[in-house]
């Protein structure tokens, strides 16, 4: 028998002619993309007189996505050093990337501002270029800066704008996430999770699963109804961006401010079940099958007393707009709904649980049990598809978890009352920016939010699963029973208790406190724990593996 010399199957066998064509190929878009731009900028000032529109297709355009292709060929040319770098800096590297993408967003928000704000000057016509230019502050007056800013004073490019975020957003926190929970289930389990790919902690493990499942073979069974089959996915992951439409991050944070928001959203969730159960159907596959039949049980009967649930809050503000109830909640700790009575705090609680189950999350993760249905209605998916699934899934629990913020936890407001930060509201950047920490922004309503899908993941790698009926005894004899006398219990409350009375206080003192203890307990459980990390599991703890 021939020796062969030992081949490394960890080191990808990388042909480097493909290396140099991806080179060629990209510097060869790039010099056309910058010719594009001059020669475009001649033609529009000749030919159109220099008018925005013409200057930001044919010159402005083009010219970024020279940037963006000449950035490309430097990763490329250079992806040895700069591979050195990131598993030296990753921590650095990916915390400034964290504040980059906030201020992207809040640069976009002022510059929205400030050309409604022109707008407000000159009302009764289109702005100019030389209107907005002359309207800028003197460190960033230039000609290239009024063009870009010319079109955000139309309605379909700020929707445009705004699809683009919430279509990144769910991409950006689906993959975040997917890194989170390995690392939540590696430490509740006595392991370390990804700690490989990119360095620090196996940063970059979700963009190359992603990368993977990109090129991995597009498989159809043979008896599978081949047009539903390819258009599940779909059908599970649209509604689920869609629900971000009426979601709102904070006042004046919305795509649009619907009155109906709570039912625009529920709906929207509720719809992404139908891309299950087709699924699990055009897969011709029983596991398959039995597991989207498992998924349309438990979310309609779950659907009953979440919707119960979610009737107190509804009840106690009168309105189904999410901004109005969220607004109502700006003074402080104690004016969230969660801790207005009893009642609420009860209907929090149980939203919370049925939510699980409207999100396949353990314990009732029946639909994908794989001890018993070898992935349920996703068995015979792969590649980009099955992936969609899951980007369905964490878009569908972060929409759970920001309506129970909303319409329980404070929406975007801190537990300070937001009159204290009213000087800083109507200050510079640096005063509002200290605002958005300290008061009010989006950046609590994420916050939150993340802590409760921190939450369902704890809950995922503790909790046993439980079977079928087990799941519709707990909703149909306990959860449901028990919302509707929260929602009886709110509306003798309503009837009998007068707002600004001895009983009213008290039982906010009293529930605002009992918040206050649990969130300070679960503080001191989580540094407990990290404290003592080895000793609590003894032989089981586990160091870093050499060079991660």
């Amino acid at each position: 028998m021939m020796n062969r010399a030992p081949v490394d199957i960890l080191r990808p066998r990388w042909n480097p002619a493909y290396f140099r064509r991806a080179q060629r190929g990209l510097a060869l878009v790039t010099l056309a993309l910058v010719a594009g731009a001059v020669v475009g900028r001649l033609i529009a000032g000749a030919l159109f007189g220099g008018h925005p529109p013409a200057l930001i297709l044919l010159s402005v355009l083009p010219a970024l996505g020279a940037m963006i292709t000449l950035a490309g060929l430097a990763a490329l040319t250079f992806w040895r050093p700069i591979a050195r770098f990131l598993r030296r800096f990753a921590v650095v590297v990916f915390y400034a990337a964290v504040v980059g993408l906030v201020a992207l967003v809040w640069v976009v928000a002022l510059a929205i501002d400030r050309v409604d704000g022109l707008a407000r000057a000159m009302p009764g016509g289109e702005l100019t270029t030389d209107a907005i230019y002359h309207g800028l502050p003197a460190a960033i007056r230039f000609r290239v800066v009024s063009w870009l800013l010319w079109p955000l004073q139309f309605p379909i490019v700020r929707d445009l704008i705004a699809l683009v975020g919430i279509v990144g957003f769910i991409n950006l926190f689906a993959a975040y996430a997917i890194w989170w929970e390995r690392k939540v289930a590696g430490r509740i389990q006595s392991r370390l999770g990804p700690m490989r790919v990119g360095g620090w902690h196996g940063w970059a493990q979700s963009p190359a699963d992603g990368i993977k499942l990109l090129g991995k073979e597009d498989l159809i069974p043979a008896g599978a109804d081949r047009v539903l089959f390819r258009l599940a996915p779909y059908l599970a992951f649209v509604p689920a961006v869609c629900g971000f439409v009426a979601l709102p991050f904070g006042s004046g944070w919305v795509f649009r401010d619907l009155d109906v928001a709570l039912v625009f959203v529920l709906a929207l969730v509720d719809i992404e079940v139908l891309g299950v159960i087709l699924g699990g159907w055009s897969s011709d596959n029983k596991w398959s099958l039995l597991g989207a039949m498992r998924e349309a049980c438990q979310l309609v009967a779950y659907e009953i007393p979440m919707g119960m649930a979610l009737l107190v809050p509804v009840m106690m503000i009168g309105t189904l707009s999410l901004t109005r109830i969220g607004d109502a909640q700006q003074y402080g700790w104690h004016s969230w709904l969660a801790f207005q009575n009893p009642f609420a705090f009860v209907a929090m609680v149980a939203y919370f649980i049925a939510s699980l189950a409207s999100c396949k999350r353990a314990p009732f993760d029946l639909p994908e049990a794989e001890s018993e249905l070898v992935a349920g209605f996703m068995t015979e998916y792969s590649g980009f598809r099955w992936c969609v699934f899951f980007f369905a899934e964490y878009a569908a629990m972060f929409i759970v978890s920001a309506l129970c913020v909303t319409l329980f936890l404070g929406a975007w407001y801190s537990p300070l009352p937001a009159s204290w930060g009213t000087g800083l509201a109507n200050g510079g950047l640096a005063a509002r920016a200290i605002h958005g920490v300290l008061f009010s922004g989006p950046l609590w309503f994420v916050a939150k939010s993340l802590f409760l899908i921190f939450m369902q993941m704890w809950l995922r790698w503790t909790l046993p699963r439980i079977r079928i009926d087990q799941v519709l005894y707990a909703c149909v004899q306990v959860l449901l029973p028990l919302t509707m006398l929260v929602v009886l219990g709110q509306t003798l409350w309503q009837l009998l208790v007068t707002p600004g009375s001895a009983v009213a206080v008290i039982a906010n003192v009293l529930c605002s406190l009992a918040g206050a203890v649990l969130l300070g307990g679960f503080y001191v459980l989580m540094a407990h724990g990290l404290l003592h990390r080895r000793r609590l599991v003894g032989a089981l703890a586990v160091d870093h593996l050499p060079g991660a």
